[in-house]
């Protein structure tokens, strides 16, 4: 007997003062009412009910069952012990389900033990890159750069909490009416960020960008288009060379992952030290020491930020220094950083424009309340970074580099900037953008820097000697 027809039995003996009775009994003979309840099917709403409290009672029964000192990291034998217990409990209740159900069932339940509750399966969906729970009923995810509408939900508010406890919980973290949002990450790397009433209107908001289990390589990036092999190349040997650069972009652009991507190029006898908020970064060297910010505690204490991280790297002997991402006065001690001999240091930040991160840098040193001049400040910005390398998610949802941009120096008062590379868009077809970044014909002004460091590229990566197609 599949779940339905047990809905519809249960119905039957509930609706009956609770007394039991046998399918075609005489009971069932004698009560219209009993028979239009067989007849008729139950509603999708009732079913989809009564399934829940079948499992969240055979789930509770189960979480008492448990050995609570069992191991939960070692996921295969904590699972297998659950799928016997489930089959044993599901036996003792004489409970009948499909094979579906029963399959769907364990799964759920397997998921709420040990993984993510409802979110497991779009954890594990490698074609899914951002998942955006508003609230219990409301969850969207990201297919190719398209957000899409998951029919799936969770029981209610309280059920989104408690996965969102489980998320911020192991890193220290805490999300409460005093401290309503949080940062966090996955044991994968990947960034949550968590926003929960009093500020939320709409319940508990969750927002995870999912990085690839496997990070992406140079190879997959030329491949969907978002690079050429040509700036590739070039940015291969800004980093030997020591360039100290800064990626930027909008939110979802891919910044983060391109700075994987130009930190492997890093050569592997060279000490790293990373600096985020959440620890996102996948460096595949060896010499790497990762530094996460932290929060302050529930007494207001203990607080440790990116700019205070940022300047104890200075004294840890780095060869590079790498920032996340530069949102505040943390700007000031980056500058300093790439200004006192910590040459090849890269960073991100948010912008529109390869102009516009300077401008934002010249923003955020000024947050750091020193009473500096502007062209003091602009000064520093020049001679600190070498290049600005701009990505967007364009209208189609792809991700491209549109920008690598030369920091040139001053003219008077104004920061100079060349353009080396430009994103060309040729056209628009079957809702694909269709372009390429191509050079600008012009040389960077580091170009002595880079054949010092023994690198020697061809012209032909600046268009200079080739014709344009």
């Amino acid at each position: 007997m599949s779940i339905l027809r047990r809905i519809q039995g249960e119905s039957q003996n509930n609706n009956n003062n609770n007394q039991p009775s046998r399918p075609g009994g005489s009971d069932s003979l004698r009560n219209p009412a009993i028979q239009s309840r067989r007849i008729s099917a139950p509603s999708p709403t009732s079913t989809q009910d009564t399934y829940q409290d079948l499992k969240n009672r055979v789930q509770t029964k189960l979480l008492s069952t448990l050995d609570p000192t069992m191991d939960v990291t070692q996921t295969a034998d904590v699972k297998r012990t659950i799928q016997e217990l489930f089959e044993q409990i599901l036996n003792e209740e004489n409970i009948i389900l499909s094979r579906p159900e029963r399959s769907r069932m364990f799964e759920q339940i397997s998921a709420e033990i040990l993984g993510f509750g409802p979110l497991q399966r779009l954890l594990e969906d490698e074609s899914i890159t951002e998942i955006m729970v508003n609230g219990s009923r409301n969850i969207y995810v990201e297919r190719s750069g398209k957000i899409v509408r998951e029919t799936m939900a969770f029981e209610n508010d309280e059920h989104v909490m408690r996965i969102i406890e489980r998320i911020v919980s192991p890193l220290g973290r805490r999300i409460d009416e005093s401290s309503p949002y949080v940062d966090a990450r996955l044991p994968d790397g990947s960034r949550v960020n968590a926003v929960i009433p009093p500020i939320s209107l709409v319940g508990p908001v969750l927002t995870i960008r999912k990085f690839a289990k496997k990070p992406i390589s140079v190879e997959k990036l030329i491949e969907f288009g978002s690079i050429t092999p040509e700036a590739i190349q070039f940015l291969d040997a800004c980093v030997r060379s020591r360039l100290n650069i800064v990626i930027s972009g909008g939110t979802g652009s891919g910044k983060t992952t391109l700075l994987n991507i130009l930190s492997s190029f890093i050569p592997a006898d060279e000490r790293i030290i990373t600096v985020e908020n959440a620890a996102e970064l996948q460096l595949r060297q060896e010499h790497v020491v990762t530094l996460e910010s932290r929060p302050e505690n529930i007494e207001g204490k203990g607080e440790i930020t990116i700019r205070q991280l940022v300047i104890n790297t200075l004294r840890m002997r780095p060869d590079r220094i790498i920032v996340g991402e530069i949102r505040d006065e943390a700007a000031l001690d980056m500058l300093q950083a790439m200004n006192t001999g910590h040459d090849g240091s890269m960073t991100t930040a948010h912008s529109n424009s390869p102009r516009d991160t300077l401008s934002r840098m010249e923003t955020m040193t000024l947050m750091a309340g020193m009473d500096l001049p502007i062209r003091a400040i602009r000064e520093q910005i020049s001679s600190a970074i070498d290049l600005v390398v701009h990505q967007s998610r364009i209208r189609d949802g792809s991700r491209k580099v549109t920008h690598i941009t030369d920091v040139s120096g001053m003219e008077g008062e104004i920061i100079t900037m060349t353009d080396l590379f430009v994103f060309e868009q040729a056209g628009y077809e079957n809702g694909r953008v269709i372009g390429r970044l191509r050079p600008t014909g012009l040389r960077p002004r580091f170009m002595e820097k880079i054949e010092q460091s023994g690198i020697h590229l061809p012209p032909t990566i600046f268009g200079m000697g080739e014709r344009r197609r």
